[in-house]
C-alpha cells in the first residue's frame, strides 16, 4: 500500500489560527502543518480537511480517484461527517464493521478510548496499516493487535502479524503504543509514525528526538510511506543519562523516554526515609505519574539490574546513589577518606559506569548536573559536589545519549 500523509498535525493544523503561543509561533516555513489526512493509494482517504483535495493533488493523485472517505476525528474535534468540495461524501465506518472497498482494500472500524474511530487498513497485496485518531489509545487492545476483531480468522497468518505501519498520536497519547506493543500490533519491523501534533509538543531536534526514543519517526507533510518496503528502525540510543539542577524536569524528561514501552523497572535510590512525611509525599507524586504498569524497585543495588536482561530499565537517579555509596566509605571522616575512602568510592563509581556500558537492557539514567545546587559549605559537601562530578562524566561518557534538562527544556550534550 501507499499511504501519503496529506498533513501530519492536530485537528486545528499548526499554527493554529489566532493561536498567540510559542509554539504556534516557531511553527513556520518547515515546521507548518496540515491537520492530519491519510489518502491510501489515491483511493480511500482517513480523515478530510478542507484542504485535502489540493493536498492529494499536490502529491500527484488526482481527487477524482477518490472513492471513499472515511472520518475518524469526532466532530467536536473540528471535523463533520459533510461532503468537502471534490470529494465523494463522508460516511463514518461503525465500530466492529468491515468495509470492502471496490479498490480491493478491507477497512476495521476499530474502537478507541477516545471519541472517534481508529482504522486498520488491509491493502491488495495483504499489508496492513492502523490509523488511530487524536488524542486515541485502542480500548481494546486485543481487537486492533493480530487477529482482530472476535470474529476474524486467528488461522490468517496476515491477521496475525504486526502491523507495517502504525499511525498515531506518539507524543499526546504515548500509552497508546505501549498497548499495542503488548499485544502483538506493533514489532520491531513496524514503521511508527507520529501524526496529530499539536503546538504543545516539541519542533525541530527534540521532536526527532522524543520520537526516536518510542520507537517511531515524523514526517513532513506530504511523505509517501510504502507499507511493503523495510524502513531502517530509529536508531534508539540504547544508554542515556539525563541531568539538570534541582527541580529542573529532568525526571520527567527521562520517563518520556520510555512511556511508550509497556513494561518498565524503575529503581528509585532515595530509599524510604522512615519518618519523613516531606519525603513520602513527594515519592507518592512520583509513583502517580508513573504508569501503573511500571515496576518499581527501591534499592541502591544497581549493578544486578543493570546486568540482567528485560524491559527498559529507568535508574532515578544517581546523586542520590551516591551520596548512599559516600554513607558507605564514611566519607564525612577525614582521615577515613583520605585513608582509602575516595579510593573506595571513585572504584565503585567506576564499577557502577561500566556497569552501564555493557548493559544488554535499555538504561535510562537521571542525575543532578553538580554545581547546579546550593554552594556547599563543608567539606563533605565539597567532596560530594566533586565526586558527582566525576560519576557523571564517567556514566556520560558510558552513554550514546546524554542530554541536559534547564528550565524542563532539553538540550542534547551527546547522541
Amino acid at each position: 500500500m501507499e499511504l501519503t500523509l496529506l498533513g501530519t498535525a492536530a485537528p486545528d493544523g499548526l499554527p493554529r489560527p489566532g493561536c498567540p503561543c510559542a509554539g504556534c509561533a516557531a511553527s513556520v516555513g518547515a515546521h507548518v502543518r496540515a491537520a492530519t489526512a491519510v489518502l491510501v493509494d489515491g483511493a480511500l482517504l482517513l480523515d478530510a480537511t478542507p484542504g485535502a483535495a489540493a493536498g492529494a493533488a499536490r502529491a500527484g493523485h488526482a481527487p477524482s480517484g477518490i472513492r471513499y472517505v472515511l472520518p475518524a476525528r469526532p466532530e467536536e474535534g473540528g471535523q463533520a461527517d459533510v461532503p468537502l468540495p471534490g470529494l465523494p461524501p463522508a460516511g463514518r465506518l461503525p465500530v466492529g464493521q468491515e468495509l470492502a472497498t471496490a479498490s480491493g482494500h478491507r477497512v476495521r472500524a476499530v474502537p478507541v478510548d477516545v471519541p472517534g474511530t481508529g482504522y486498520a487498513v488491509t491493502g491488495p497485496d495483504g499489508t496492513r496499516a492502523l490509523y488511530l485518531p487524536p488524542g486515541a489509545a485502542p480500548a481494546d487492545p486485543a481487537a486492533a493487535g493480530p487477529g482482530g476483531t472476535e470474529g476474524a480468522d486467528r488461522t490468517d497468518p496476515v491477521a496475525q502479524r504486526p502491523y507495517e505501519v502504525v499511525l498515531a498520536d506518539v507524543l499526546g497519547r504515548p500509552e497508546a503504543l505501549a498497548r499495542l506493543r503488548a499485544a502483538g500490533a506493533i514489532g520491531p519491523g513496524t514503521d511508527v509514525i507520529a501524526v496529530h501534533l499539536d503546538h504543545d509538543d516539541p519542533l525541530g531536534a527534540e521532536l526527532a528526538r522524543r520520537c526516536t526514543a518510542s520507537g517511531a519517526r515524523a514526517v513532513p507533510d506530504g511523505t509517501t510511506v510504502l507499507t511493503g518496503r523495510p524502513v531502517p528502525p530509529p536508531a534508539v540510543p540504547r544508554r542515556t543519562l539525563v541531568v539538570g539542577g534541582t527541580r529542573s524536569g529532568k525526571s520527567l524528561q527521562a520517563e518520556r523516554r520510555l512511556e511508550t514501552f509497556p513494561e518498565v523497572v524503575y529503581a528509585a535510590t532515595g530509599g524510604s526515609r522512615d519518618g519523613d512525611h516531606e519525603w513520602a509525599h513527594r515519592v507518592q507524586l512520583h509513583r502517580e505519574r508513573r504508569p501503573a504498569r511500571w515496576r518499581t524497585v527501591e534499592t541502591s543495588e544497581l549493578l544486578p539490574l543493570l546486568a540482567e536482561e528485560g524491559p527498559p530499565l529507568l535508574v532515578d537517579c544517581l546523586a542520590a546513589w551516591l551520596a548512599d555509596a559516600m554513607e558507605r566509605t564514611d566519607a564525612g571522616d577525614e582521615t577515613a577518606w583520605l585513608g582509602g575512602g575516595q579510593q573506595k568510592l571513585r572504584a565503585r563509581s567506576a564499577e557502577l559506569a561500566a556497569g552501564v556500558r555493557t548493559a544488554r537492557r535499555r538504561v535510562v539514567l537521571v542525575s543532578s548536573e553538580a554545581g547546579s545546587g546550593a554552594r556547599p559549605c563543608t567539606a563533605r559537601e565539597r567532596r560530594y559536589r566533586d565526586e558527582l562530578g566525576w560519576l557523571n562524566a564517567a556514566v556520560g561518557g558510558a552513554c550514546e545519549e546524554v542530554l541536559l534538562v534547564v528550565a524542563g527544556q532539553v538540550l542534547a550534550l551527546k547522541g
